[in-house]
């Protein structure tokens, strides 16, 4: 729906011929790994074959995707219950994009749904004990705004416990092997957390990382096979994330991955112990290692396309490894590696929307010089360009879309849309990792923290500075774009280099940093204190107040496309219906999207549809003629 508030172009009809010409790019799907059946070689996914993500059951590699729940909201994860004789799952489900989940029990022999949780409250982070008994889940039922830990029997809810009354943001990590005791994150910041030992007999919950000099991160942890430690990805004493193993008795970190000048980011133990699966992210690129716990030598990995590599999962019986995996040329998909017969299977095979997946394009990694120096040499940033087919004849036009977080990273993979604007329109796409994206070391990752935010916006300023020195790109036909963190970045860069500029898109991006921290969900205001200033500090209020795009709308002197959901928890809707108001009340020309069933994001098809295509239009009118 549109907001219907001035007399510029809003909300306005799609042409029968662009849809007709989006429409292929539109309807790619791509399928995400849920869980391995506990005893059958067969696994659940999440897929769109109607408007939103639901759970499929598929029973072998490449076999038909059987859709089991048919929600008009996402369905974001599903478990079975590891148990004997259980036949049922647990998923989590949101309304209307509102990231209040609840908790909810799927019969697969009888397809009923049971609600689990009280409907109203924000709940997370469900993972089942090994034995299926009960499952640990983080909830903020008790205030709305602290992750309180909950214990659950599925197949007897009215038994229900709180566990643990928790303040600020919690994660459970992993049951210990006799599941007497839970592995328990504390979040504080990107840079900052802590882990703590629950044990169930005691109902107290240990701390294992105290407070210490250095400020250290800890990551996702498999508990050994012995129960006498676990693996755990941390960046104490080093630059990047590294895989450790913390022995509980002697107390004692010992890092396994010195070699690796890379972020590891995943990990999964196979049943028998032997084994860890981790992934590396290598300058963008997802790289999968096999570890042997004994010897602590790394295994030969398999052969895998080069792509972005997630949700790894060892099945409970037997010797596969789960993961998705997505290129270029191929949107997120299902896989799974045998370690015995060293083979690798494709369990899905996500429609492209009857397109030939060889038109889509590749990215190519470059390094561009930035404003400030580190070692007395221009600090140097990373971005993924990619350029328009042969038949479009350069200097390209530009978009240059930025990540959100702000602890993002643009990596390259399937485009999926994107591809649309490249094969269609002929536009170069160049996506950045400006200062305070993750990937490239903790130390960096603070670069943009408080006072500095605007160093981010400096890096866009030395982008375009870059673009005017490329002889296929037109530097006089760029476009700014961002959802979220990068919608701010979108509109930041407008109000400081619109004469640079043809256009910009806004999609839910924060406006005004004051109003932003004091109007996004209680739940998540800490963390986000944390990382852009806290707004209650009078000198930090008046900063963040100068820098806000809102603050400096009357700069924006290039058309802009805003586009938001009524739901938003995290940007609330407000900051982008002010900027709007305030660009058009200083005569700017404004388009403007507001989805009323959405939250951070478009979830359901025909909303993503409807904004793609404004976008395309937006684009066609501003950028390209």
């Amino acid at each position: 729906d549109a907001e219907p508030d001035a007399p510029e172009i809003v909300n306005p009809a799609v042409p029968a011929e662009l849809r007709a010409r989006m429409n292929q790019y539109m309807n790619m799907r791509a399928a995400v790994f849920a869980d391995w059946h506990p005893r059958e070689r067969s696994m659940l996914i999440l897929t769109r074959f109607g408007d939103t993500m639901q759970v499929h059951s598929v029973q072998a590699p490449g076999a038909y995707r059987k859709q089991l729940t048919f929600f008009p909201d996402r369905v974001l994860g599903a478990s079975f219950s590891p148990g004997a004789g259980k036949d049922y799952f647990l998923f989590g489900m949101d309304t209307g994009g509102a990231e209040f989940y609840q908790l909810y029990r799927f019969g697969l022999s009888d397809g009923s749904v049971k609600l689990l949780t009280d409907g109203k409250s924000r709940n997370t982070g469900l993972l089942f004990n090994h034995r299926g008994t009960q499952a640990a889940y983080m909830s903020t039922r008790r205030n709305g705004r602290d992750n309180d830990l909950y214990l659950v029997d599925p197949e007897n809810p009215a038994a229900e416990k709180r566990a643990l009354d928790l303040k600020g943001t919690w994660v459970p990590l992993d049951w210990s092997p006799d599941d007497s005791r839970l592995l328990l994150l504390e979040q504080i910041s990107i840079n900052e957390t802590y882990l703590h030992l629950f044990d169930l007999a005691s109902g107290r919950a240990e701390p294992l990382t105290p407070p210490g000099v250095e400020k250290i991160a800890y990551g996702n942890a498999r508990w050994s096979k012995d129960g006498k430690g676990f693996f755990v990805i941390t960046d104490r004493g080093s630059e990047f994330q590294r895989l450790n193993y913390y022995d509980i008795g002697a107390k004692t970190f010992t890092s396994l991955t010195d070699d690796i000048p890379w972020d590891v980011e995943d990990l999964s133990l196979s049943p028998d112990g032997r084994v860890l699966a981790f992934t590396v992210n290598a300058d963008g690129i997802s790289e999968l290692h096999l570890l042997d716990t004994r010897t602590r030598r790394e295994l030969p990995p398999p052969r895998l396309p080069k792509g972005q590599i997630s949700n790894l999962k060892f099945r409970l019986q037997g010797s596969e490894l789960a993961f998705n995996l997505n290129s270029a040329k191929s949107p997120g998909d299902v896989y799974s590696y045998d370690l015995k017969t060293k083979m690798v299977e494709r369990w899905t095979f996500s429609e492209t929307g009857g397109l030939n997946p060889e038109i889509f394009l590749d990215a190519e990694l470059i390094h561009y010089p930035t404003f400030d120096q580190v070692g007395g040499k221009p600090r140097t940033l990373a971005a993924f360009v990619t350029r328009p087919p042969a038949k479009f004849k350069p200097p390209y036009p530009v978009i240059i879309d930025i990540h959100g977080g702000p602890e993002g990273q643009s990596r390259p993979g399937f485009q999926g849309r994107y591809d649309y604007f490249m094969n269609e329109m002929g536009i170069a796409l160049i996506e950045p990792n400006v200062r305070g994206s993750t990937g490239y070391g903790k130390s960096f990752t603070k670069l943009d923290n408080g006072f500095l935010r605007e160093d981010t916006v400096k890096d866009i300023g030395a982008l375009l500075d870059w673009v005017a020195t490329q002889p296929d790109l037109d530097a006089k036909r760029i476009a700014v774009m961002g959802g979220s963190y990068g919608g701010y970045m979108s509109l930041a860069t407008m109000t400081h280099f619109s004469d640079r500029l043809r256009c910009g898109i806004d999609i839910v991006g924060i406006s005004n940093f004051v109003t932003f921290l004091e109007s996004t969900q209680e739940y998540r205001r800490d963390l986000r204190r944390v990382e852009y200033g806290d707004e209650r500090d009078p000198k930090m209020r008046k900063f963040l107040l100068s820098i806000s795009p809102l603050t400096n709308a009357a700069k924006i002197r290039v058309p802009l496309l805003v586009a938001a959901g009524q739901n938003d928890p995290r940007v609330p809707v407000t900051e982008s219906q002010q900027v709007v108001k305030t660009v058009r009340s200083g005569g700017g020309q404004v388009w403007s999207v507001l989805a009323k069933d959405e939250g951070h994001g478009f979830a359901k098809k025909p909303n993503a549809d409807y904004v793609w295509n404004a976008i395309a239009m937006f684009l066609d009118q501003f950028l390209l003629k």
